[in-house]
């Protein structure tokens, strides 16, 4: 688990790396206005915007009874402009996750179906190994357009889906990591691209 950690860490400072230096003077409204394209306006209008600083700041408190929560960016990722709209399961998998950056200890699980949607796509990763931070590791590296995101309680439900993106329709990214979960396309596969070669 502390390789997975080390190598974790990597992959999210190269996705730093990539994204806008001048996030932070960005206006919250902007951010606010973002985070809500991530998802229908049934489900963003009334939900809590967090942003993608270091302590996830409420930019707007969402409404009673709407439990969703959408960030401007990927919250992993300070700056990042790919927005995102979780249900309570995703975002108790985002703080796992943040929990494993801090601990290197993997505490998630779920007995519900979880649900995030990220209609604004998604920046360019390995669908393969989440800790990679090298596009010419050999693994498949793609750029998901519009999409939901969905977690299962157990592996079983999802053994039927390809792990391959192009393989049409919802695919499995980052299986057999901790961090698995379910890819939903919502757009034609030319919206992304792929990867898929070793560096010469």
């Amino acid at each position: 688990m502390k390789a997975i950690r080390l190598l974790l860490v990597s992959f999210v400072v190269l996705c730093v790396s990539t994204t806008n230096v001048f996030a932070s003077e960005e206006s919250d409204k902007a951010k606010i206005q973002r985070a809500m394209n991530a998802a229908p306006s049934s489900v963003s209008a009334g939900a809590t915007i967090r942003d993608v600083d270091a302590n996830w700041t409420i930019l707007r408190q969402g409404e009673p009874g709407n439990d969703w929560t959408c960030f401007p960016g990927v919250p992993l990722n300070s700056g990042d402009k790919h927005p995102m709209c979780n249900d309570q399961v995703w975002m108790d998998w985002l703080y796992a996750v943040k929990e494993l950056l801090a601990t290197g200890q993997w505490t998630f699980e779920t007995d519900t179906v979880g649900t995030s949607y990220m209609l604004r796509g998604d920046a360019l990763v390995s669908n393969d190994n989440p800790m990679s931070g090298d596009p010419y590791d050999g693994t498949m590296w793609d750029q998901e357009g519009p999409h939901i995101m969905m977690l299962f309680p157990t592996r079983a439900e999802i053994a039927h889906l390809p792990r391959d993106p192009n393989a049409g329709g919802p695919y499995v990214m980052w299986d057999p990591t901790p961090l698995v979960h379910v890819m939903i396309p919502m757009t034609d596969r030319d919206r992304r691209i792929h990867i898929q070669h070793n560096r010469d």
